[in-house]
């Protein structure tokens, strides 16, 4: 039976979901947990590339269950044999070519700013705190500019040998709640860094050192020296997995 598990994750002692050779990963500490559960490790499918410290509160994962175990137990039998920074939230039986990564149809991320001159300490690790003012509505105006199907190269990171750099963004919003400011991005793909970049870039906007407008000419430019910092890692979550149907 092909499965597909929703899992949220804290990432700050991680290297991220996928396998490394010298750095533990979510993936790893997943799959100990399925091996100790079935008596043997199966092969898993993500959703998703994560890069040190990003946390997760919708990531999907897809296998073939060596051993059948009713999709509503599974949670519960899987979480036994995890840390307490990674849990399995859901479970439902998918088809066999179905894959968490290639069948999905969007992914959503936020990313969470703290804009204070003073720290939350019970929020840091998950949060960028920013001390200078930022002008939420400049960046909305910038977000906006970035819907739409674009070349977003400008907005990635080197180091990726992905050629095909037109991605599709449905929404962008950005809103603010007290000190908090919440950016949540919905595509069809994404670019490596690509969320963090665009953050970093609206963090310009939003501290008035360049133009809302300026976002369409970044995006023009494909040069990524045009953007903003890459934002720091611990702001950046995997929100939700978009298929079709409810998970």
């Amino acid at each position: 039976m092909q499965v597909l598990i929703t899992m949220q994750f804290d990432g700050t002692n991680y290297h991220g979901f996928q396998v490394q050779k010298n750095a533990l990963s979510v993936c790893e500490v997943l799959q100990n947990a399925l091996e100790r559960l079935y008596g043997e490790r199966p092969p898993v499918k993500g959703c998703s590339r994560t890069d040190a410290g990003v946390h997760a509160e919708g990531y999907c994962v897809s296998y073939c269950q060596p051993k059948p175990i009713a999709p509503e137990k599974l949670p519960l039998a899987v979480n036994r044999f995890l840390p307490d920074d990674i849990r399995v939230l859901s479970a439902r039986e998918v088809d066999e070519d179905f894959h968490a990564r290639y069948s999905s149809v969007s992914k959503e991320y936020i990313y969470r700013v703290r804009n204070s001159r003073v720290a939350d300490v019970f929020r840091g690790r998950y949060e960028w705190r920013v001390s200078a003012p930022l002008d939420v509505a400049a960046m909305q105006r910038a977000a906006l500019l970035a819907c739409g199907t674009h070349d977003f190269k400008a907005f990635m990171s080197s180091g990726s040998d992905i050629e095909d750099t037109v991605r599709t963004v449905h929404f962008f919003r950005v809103e603010k709640t007290g000190d908090e400011i919440v950016f949540h991005i919905c595509a069809d793909g994404y670019l490596y860094n690509m969320v963090r970049i665009l953050v970093g870039t609206l963090i310009e906007a939003g501290a008035h050192r360049m133009r809302a407008e300026e976002m369409a000419d970044v995006i023009a430019s494909r040069d990524r020296a045009r953007a903003g910092d890459t934002a720091p890692a611990q702001g950046l979550c995997l929100y939700r997995v978009n298929y079709g149907f409810s998970q």
